[in-house]
């Protein structure tokens, strides 16, 4: 092989060589771009605060609220990452706690996530990029879960952005895409703690993408070469390019935004927090250290151990979520990636790097993940959107060329694929996110809706919490007493932080919505406590309705659901305090 053979051979991947795709990104692309997005928004953002808050939802509103009241927050891995927190605190001291407000930042973040697809461009033809972008917007799985304040999809969303913008910076050499990647990859970390495998997968897809270059090279002394070179001009990039000064600025920007977020806000005591330590820098070593070393060690403490379970059973759980709400994505993500792979001149380092980074994630999250949840089969799906989006353009190219040789049998098949793809997702999507987002079956009892975890209180619950609402605004006082075990805490003071007492996890998701509304809570287990001036609303499990129901006079029942399935709780409010309601 002569010395421009081998030249042409290992070239890197460049702009330039994204002309052979024989176009240049026009405006119409990136108008169809921006019409998807709109489109991603308007779906995540319509009737948001509809869905009553997830038992998890709850918890963390709860400790936020909480949060923005006393000023005190610290790190618990158990509860996951700052981000919602700091984000949230201050969305509700200016504009007010609400279900719509508190899932406003995940539905924002994940809603702009088709705009990656024109950071790609040099990547992706125009047609990939759209299916990308539609396949981000419309996807059930991603869908549901942008309209939920959990941050899986925001680690999700923020590892694609700092993918797009450092595959940015690659075709255009350009630093500022590395800070904001690198801001990015800092704000994922912000959000949850197995964005540890995102970076583990990450250096595995490197190391395949980079085999992909060494395959390029025939014997073992042309790869000797090959890796010189290599090394000789990563060595010039980083100190006769000077990106070994914006690397370690890369670094510390990284360093500072993790500390930022992750340094605990302390009350007015001597315990180390970040505001504090301005006006005594003396605290600031404690401080850095918290955010630092403290985070990790309780990370290590709560999530080290990973999966006790049966990796079987797990995968087969978390197989039927993702099979349930992303069949044709994962059935078009290995099309595009087996394609673009085999068939084309070269395989494309974002295809390859995207499928592998999927791929590994539905095999590996069955054995680190605690539980089952169908939220985790976000850190698979998000990924392979993009192998997914290449191979939907396979169809719809394909239906193009049959159209223009007059092949009516193949343009015909092309499009009863692409309608068939399109009805799938739309049905799943409105199905399982807009019409019964928070039902366990989607018809009747004949199909299961998997997207739904079961701590979602089911449907009907938010008619009873507006009721406790009203009656807790017309009255001075305790205005909601909880009756029984489930639901007893001695100091209620207990519950303004992690972990809270008692039977107050019973009472999810009820805990949100009191605070919010300024409601005083109390519990009891006496029976005698109940009948003697009891407050407008009481609280009680359905076992104990008729013994509750026995000391009190001039209350009206309601019985709810809390959860999916076995948590009937009945709320009696008094009818003097109670807004009849329409059809009553």
């Amino acid at each position: 092989m002569t010395a421009d053979e081998q030249s042409a051979t290992t070239r890197r991947w460049t702009p330039e060589s994204a002309s052979a795709f024989g176009r240049s990104v026009g405006t119409r692309t990136a108008v169809a771009v921006l019409a998807v997005t709109l489109l991603s928004l308007s779906l995540r953002l319509f009737a948001l605060g509809s869905r009553t808050f997830h038992w998890d939802e709850a918890r963390v509103g709860y400790w936020i609220l909480r949060y923005a009241e006393n000023g005190i927050w610290e790190y618990h891995a158990v509860i996951h990452g700052p981000f919602l927190y700091h984000v949230n605190k201050y969305l509700f001291q200016w504009f007010g706690a609400s279900d719509f407000l508190a899932r406003l930042p995940v539905a924002v973040v994940s809603g702009l996530l088709p705009l990656t697809a024109w950071l790609f461009r040099e990547r992706l033809r125009r047609v990939e990029m759209i299916a990308v972008g539609l396949f981000f917007a419309a996807n059930p799985v991603v869908l549901y879960y942008s309209r939920f304040m959990r941050n899986d999809v925001l680690l999700a969303a923020f590892m694609v952005y700092a993918l797009a913008f450092y595959t940015r910076l690659f075709d255009t050499k350009k630093p500022r895409y590395l800070y904001l990647g690198t801001l990015m990859l800092a704000l994922a970390f912000t959000t949850k703690e197995n964005v540890l495998v995102y970076v583990v997968t990450w250096v595995g897809a490197a190391v395949l993408l980079f085999d992909h270059r060494l395959q390029l090279v025939a014997g073992a002394d042309d790869r000797k070469a090959f890796l010189r070179e290599e090394a000789r001009e990563a060595w010039r990039a980083l100190w006769v390019g000077r990106w070994g000064l914006h690397l370690v600025l890369g670094i510390l920007f990284f360093f500072a935004v993790v500390i930022f977020f992750y340094a605990p806000r302390a009350g007015p005591t001597s315990d180390p927090g970040l505001w504090k330590a301005f006006s005594n820098p003396g605290m600031f070593p404690a401080v850095i250290e918290e955010a630092t070393v403290g985070s990790w060690e309780s990370f290590v403490s709560k999530w080290g151990e990973g999966n006790q379970k049966s990796y079987l059973s797990t995968f087969k759980s978390l197989g039927a979520v993702l099979w349930a709400g992303s069949a044709a994505l994962l059935a078009l993500s290995v099309v595009g990636f087996v394609t673009d792979r085999y068939v084309g001149e070269r395989p494309r380092d974002v295809v390859s790097f995207t499928f592998y980074w999927g791929f590994v994630s539905v095999l590996g999250y069955p054995v680190i993940v605690e539980n089952a949840f169908p939220w985790e089969v976000i850190h698979a799906v998000v990924p392979l959107v993009i192998p997914a989006g290449v191979g939907l353009a396979i169809l719809v190219r394909w239906g193009a060329e049959a159209i223009t040789d007059g092949d009516a049998v193949s343009a015909t098949l092309a499009a009863l694929l692409v309608l068939l793809v399109a009805g799938q997702v739309a049905a799943t999507g409105v199905t399982t996110t807009y019409q019964h987002p928070a039902d366990q079956y989607l018809d009747g009892e004949s199909e299961r809706n998997k997207l739904v975890q079961y701590g979602q209180p089911a449907s009907g619950l938010g008619d009873t919490l507006e009721r406790v609402r009203y009656a807790s605004k017309q009255n001075e006082g305790t205005d909601v007493l909880y009756y029984g075990t489930d639901f007893y805490v001695e100091d209620e003071t207990e519950n303004d932080r992690w972990s809270a007492g008692g039977g107050w996890y019973d009472r999810l998701p009820l805990p949100w919505y009191t605070e919010k509304y300024g409601a005083e809570v109390d519990s009891t287990v006496k029976l005698n406590e109940v009948g003697s001036n009891p407050p407008p609303v009481v609280i009680a499990r359905a076992g104990d309705r008729s013994a509750v129901a026995d000391r009190l006079d001039g209350y009206r029942a309601y019985e709810e659901e809390m959860t999916l399935w076995g948590s009937e709780t009945v709320f009696f409010i008094d009818e003097d305090y109670r807004r009849p309601q329409a059809g009553e």
